[in-house]
């Protein structure tokens, strides 16, 4: 992928975030998300070398389009500039709504690449499952913690929007209970991008989120009411 062109287009489009400047530059746009296609596909292939369900994701719906959905937000710019996607397996159409983790990859045009893996602010009825996950696995969720590739290469679990006190149903003494008033499930990290090598983008990515598999692995074992066997 020519990183370095990708990098300066999210820059002009920073600079130029409007329609007549985008259909100008659609030809550069298309020929990088293209590239930016392949990338994803590659990286579908290397994650599902340790995670098959994500085997066979449909790389084109993985990838987020560019233009905001500008309807309720005081920002009326009406391109995103970065270029990101979400992998998840194919029986997970809307990850964000269904619920369930997945592996995210994000380039903008500062020249950094953030990626991670988990669920953000899943819907009330997968938080619940999760939670109750820690508390029914407490053991399972300590070796997640406690594992030496996931802590070197992103720390631990990210505490945005924690909850003041225990959600409803939790005991405060109960053993993850900090983690269990979180409102998200997720790590990730950001580093440069290797602009001058290129080639060693995938093998990053691959890497990378391969260090967080133990946690979407535990994460996929919390079951809502309605997903389990009677």
């Amino acid at each position: 992928m020519h990183v370095r062109d990708l990098t300066q287009f999210l820059r002009e489009l920073s600079d130029n975030n409007n329609r007549p400047w985008f259909v100008m530059n659609k030809p550069r746009y298309d020929i990088l998300r293209e590239e930016f296609l392949a990338l994803v596909t590659s990286l579908i292939a290397e994650l599902g070398k340790f995670d098959p369900a994500v085997k066979y994701c449909n790389p084109k719906k993985a990838m987020f389009r560019i233009n905001r959905d500008v309807r309720f937000a005081h920002d009326k710019s009406p391109y995103k500039t970065r270029f990101s996607a979400a992998i998840a397996p194919n029986d997970m159409r809307r990850p964000s709504k269904a619920g369930g983790p997945t592996y995210y990859l994000q380039i903008d045009g500062q020249g950094n690449l953030l990626f991670g893996a988990g669920e953000y602010m899943p819907p009330p009825g997968r938080l619940k499952a999760l939670r109750e996950h820690m508390v029914n696995d407490a053991p399972g969720f300590s070796k997640v913690l406690k594992n030496k590739r996931l802590k070197a290469r992103f720390g631990s679990i990210q505490n945005e929007g924690k909850l003041q006190r225990p959600p409803k149903g939790f005991d405060a003494d109960a053993e993850h209970i900090e983690f269990i008033k979180l409102k998200s499930f997720f790590v990730w990290t950001e580093v440069p991008l290797p602009v001058n090598e290129p080639e060693k983008l995938l093998l990053t990515l691959a890497q990378g989120l391969q260090d967080a598999w133990p946690l979407v692995e535990w994460m996929r074992g919390a079951k809502e009411p309605e997903e389990v066997p009677e």
